[in-house]
């Protein structure tokens, strides 16, 4: 194939050039033409002796385009950013292999290059968007290739990945709320977890030293601290480890466990029933779950997706095994010609008022908007949510904090004054 350079004008009535590969002249025509150009120049490129020895040594086989070394999951942050202007480049009017061209090439090399990469020769093969995309679960999840499937049916592909944008926009914006106001407290937590390590490895030991020298008869309190920072030093007799190698490491081991744990059904479903359960921290999660699975349902029906096939998927992605099983209930009921409010209001997950909207959406044919005012709803509480338990952290930290360390001055203090004590009646006789 030989390759032809040509200068032509966009739908804009704006010049553009670039090359193409064809058999022939006609060929080219007829490629840059599907691209929405209307070609004024096309001209053979001609090609060097040397250029064409090095073609010829390299056979004719056509390498496989590469997008770098990409491991993991693609970043959620790459997706939004990715759907906003795919569904921007649609709204213009280009070619969708041209779009995905684009961006493909805009990405720096990995996950989401190597992605956009097997995505473009999905589609260049005749596949649609969304079944490349479905060959992807690791960046597209059902939830978005759902969406896509829903937008190419219906010819608004891109105003549904649009709304998508908007809703993982607003997914991602709730995920870093709830993380940020976790930031402050843990960091304080292992701040203080380090130095009351030290503390009860090099300070308390010497006073234990003082107090040895003096033949002071040790209070309770203080007994049991310098029992504490043996075991923290790892100096008590027959002890192999310093206590400090366990309680250091001890976040990264529950993680761990707690991973596990929740990789498991039954252990997802039992941890899941007992978070929700939780004072303060429950009633968050409960909001946090009831704005993620309206706002899900709502963005799904709102693109066609059947109402059935919506529900299955907003279960699976809900990330709560107790939403996932209420919804799983609602879905039966529907599927059987009942409403959707009943099994909802039966599972007691959600409060009286999401039920009432929900029953009134049905009942009027708004669904859709009626979620999403629910999502947008317990979005706000959300937020109100997470600055009351702020706020409730950050004076009880102190409050911990300031008990532990009273408690080892205490503990230190007591000594001290049998000490000045003992010295002053050895002083008067």
């Amino acid at each position: 194939m030989a390759t032809f350079t040509y200068e032509a004008m966009n739908d804009a009535g704006k010049p553009t050039k670039g090359t193409v590969e064809a058999g022939s002249k006609e060929e080219a025509i007829a490629r840059i033409k599907s691209q929405r150009l209307f070609p004024t120049n096309v001209a053979e490129q001609k090609v060097s002796k040397k250029e064409a020895k090095a073609a010829a040594g390299k056979g004719k086989a056509k390498p496989k385009k590469k997008g770098g070394m990409g491991f993991g999951r693609v970043k959620q942050k790459q997706l939004t950013s990715f759907t906003r202007q795919l569904s921007t480049l649609q709204d213009a009017g280009l070619p969708l292999l041209r779009s995905l061209q684009i961006l493909e090439q805009q990405q720096k090399p990995g996950a989401m290059k190597n992605v956009l990469v097997g995505v473009c020769e999905e589609v260049e093969g005749g596949a649609s968007l969304s079944e490349a995309m479905s060959k992807f679960p690791k960046a597209f999840d059902k939830l978005y290739t759902k969406m896509v499937n829903a937008g190419e049916i219906g010819g608004v592909l891109d105003l549904i990945l649009q709304r998508l944008a908007e809703f993982m926009e607003k997914a991602e914006k709730l995920k870093r709320k709830i993380k940020g106001a976790m930031v402050y407290p843990i960091a304080v937590v292992i701040i203080a977890v380090l130095i009351l390590t030290f503390i009860m490895w090099f300070i308390i030991p010497k006073f234990e030293e003082i107090f040895k020298d003096f033949g002071v008869k040790l209070p309770m309190l203080t007994t049991l601290l310098m029992e504490g920072s043996r075991w923290i030093a790892g100096t008590n007799p027959g002890q192999s480890i310093p206590g400090a190698f366990i309680v250091l490491p001890s976040p990264i081991f529950i993680f761990i466990a707690w991973k596990l744990i929740r990789a498991s059904g039954p252990g997802k479903a039992i941890t899941d029933w007992m978070l929700l359960r939780i004072p303060i921290f429950g009633s968050m999660l409960r909001k946090t779950a009831i704005a993620r699975f309206t706002r899900t349902l709502g963005t799904l029906i709102g693109a066609g997706v059947p109402i059935l096939e919506a529900i299955k998927i907003t279960g699976e992605t809900s990330g709560n095994y107790v939403y996932e099983k209420a919804l799983l209930k609602v879905h039966d009921s529907i599927r059987e010609g009942e409403s959707f409010a009943t099994p909802l209001r039966e599972s007691k997950t959600c409060d009286a008022l999401v039920v009432n909207m929900i029953d009134v959406g049905e009942e009027t044919g708004e669904m859709d908007k009626m979620l999403l005012k629910i999502a947008d709803n317990y979005d706000e509480e959300v937020d109100v949510a997470v600055a009351s338990l702020v706020s409730l952290l950050e004076p009880l930290m102190v409050v911990v904090l300031g008990g532990i360390v009273g408690t080892i001055v205490v503990a230190m203090f007591l000594p001290l004054v049998s000490m000045i004590q003992s010295l002053q009646g050895g002083g008067g006789g």
